[in-house]
């Protein structure tokens, strides 16, 4: 009994110790949407729980939302396990929103060939310029500019475009110079990352003090790390790497399912999908597959655009082309409203997103395919409804002038026929006996006009 309390005791301090034999390794690829914030902020939040060694986010970014990029500094800014950004391989950047993610971070390092920085938060009309600049710009002299009053706004129209860029922009030098003041990292470049958009390669990251480490790859970058000391809260963290082994985390089927729909074209796909499915239920009702499947991939499209930031005007416009589009197939108007509601749903699908990541935006060649697919459809209809217009008609009182029947009474002037399997009421102008074969010359009401057929054909014979 004493041997196996010493045993359990013995197993009890060496957890932490192995524990310490493994770090996690994140890697962020591409844009930072909900789905990678999702990802990132859930193992972050794990590692507390599993306590391996520190947190490893290999980054390669050209930016992503400003929402998703906050949770994620959120979650590192909480975390008591060390968080180590590695901007990796050569060639990769970490632009924007990967830049504050850099300095959110307990210990940044870059391989060589990288660069971060550009950190200018962008409104939908363009980047935001710096006032000093403004104002070199104005004093400038040159000759061959119009004159001020003709080439300026007023000042009032210039103090209110430029308001919220003002306001954005100051806020993002507030969150980043406090992030470097936090790491004890180079807040008057931070603020010119933002200000300037300025840049930085991996040789002048670490010069300017925005970095702490340069690696070739993971190897160095363990042995750097080794006996580096960091503060962790209120304790001191010192780095044993001479021993770890690296453990990829992966985003599970739920994160991956987040990521695809969350893109922005497969967002729109889905949505295309959904109404084009709804529709076509409603038109031809059948046995419920189009109307289900347009139904789910609708409220996906939706559930992605929740998380997305999407435009109240471009989401209008969407609902004006359906309209119109819908009102074509309900009454025809030889292509005018359809071709009116194309133009609205071309225009809405530009405007959707809300946001100057072209990461985040539907993508040209999309809209493009979407918009021939709709013409031809149009196209389509329009020739099949020329082409009623000019069929005679198949069915109704009005098919039935010109159809052949035999006479089953005299007619003088009134009597009956039997005309396509029924019996109906007929008056002439002419004599005609019965068996006698006849024509159809107008119907009035549930009574035939009828004439004698004089060349009977062969559906006439008794």
């Amino acid at each position: 009994m004493k041997w196996g309390a010493t045993i359990l005791l013995l197993l009890l301090l060496g957890l932490p110790a192995l524990a310490q034999e493994r770090y996690w390794q994140l890697d962020i690829t591409g844009p930072i949407g909900p789905g990678t914030s999702d990802f990132i902020v859930t193992e972050i939040q794990q590692a507390q729980t599993e306590q391996p060694a520190f947190v490893l986010m290999m980054l390669d970014t050209p930016g992503g939302l400003y929402s998703a990029t906050r949770d994620i500094i959120s979650a590192m800014l909480a975390s008591r396990i060390p968080i180590v950004t590695y901007v990796a391989p050569s060639g990769a950047r970490a632009a924007s929103a990967g830049t504050y993610i850099m300095y959110a971070s307990h210990v940044a390092a870059m391989a060589p060939g990288t660069h971060l920085g550009a950190a200018t938060p962008v409104q939908l009309g363009g980047s935001i310029l710096p006032e000093a600049d403004k104002s070199d710009k104005k004093n400038t002299p040159n000759p061959r500019d119009a004159p001020a009053d003709d080439a300026e706004p007023s000042p009032e129209a210039v103090e209110e475009s430029t308001a919220m860029e003002r306001k954005t922009l100051n806020d993002a030098i507030a969150y980043i110079r406090s992030l470097a003041q936090l790491r004890g990292r180079n807040a008057d470049w931070a603020e010119l990352a933002v200000r300037d958009a300025a840049t930085l390669t991996a040789s002048e990251a670490l010069t300017e003090n925005v970095i702490e480490l340069i690696a070739a790859d993971e190897s160095a970058l363990l042995v750097a790390l080794n006996g580096r000391d960091i503060s962790l809260g209120d304790t001191r963290y010192v780095f044993d790497s001479s021993q770890l082994t690296p453990e990829l985390r992966q985003p599970d089927w739920r994160q991956r399912f987040i990521m695809i729909i969350s893109n922005p074209n497969i967002a729109y796909l889905l949505m295309l999908v959904g109404i084009y499915g709804l529709l076509l239920e409603f038109y031809s009702p059948g046995f419920g597959v189009s109307g289900v499947t347009g139904a789910i991939c609708l409220l996906l499209a939706l559930m992605a655009m929740q998380m997305l930031p999407f435009s109240t005007i471009g989401l209008a416009l969407l609902g004006l082309g359906l309209a119109l589009m819908i009102a074509e197939a309900l009454a025809p108007s030889f292509g005018i409203l359809g071709g009116g509601g194309l133009v609205a749903f071309v225009l809405g699908s530009v405007l959707l997103f809300d946001t100057p990541d072209q990461a985040f935006r539907i993508a040209w060649p999309v809209i493009g395919a979407f918009a021939l697919v709709t013409i031809g459809l149009i196209v389509v209809v329009v020739r099949l409804m020329i082409k009623q217009r000019h069929t005679q008609p198949v069915s109704g009182y009005q098919a039935m002038i010109g159809s052949e029947g035999i006479a089953l009474t005299d007619i003088a002037p009134s009597g009956s026929v039997m005309l396509q399997g029924e019996r109906w009421q007929a008056t002439s102008q002419q004599p005609i006996a019965a068996r006698q074969a006849v024509v159809v010359l107008a119907v009035h009401d549930l009574t035939l006009t009828v004439a004698p057929l004089l060349a009977p054909s062969k559906e006439t014979h008794p």
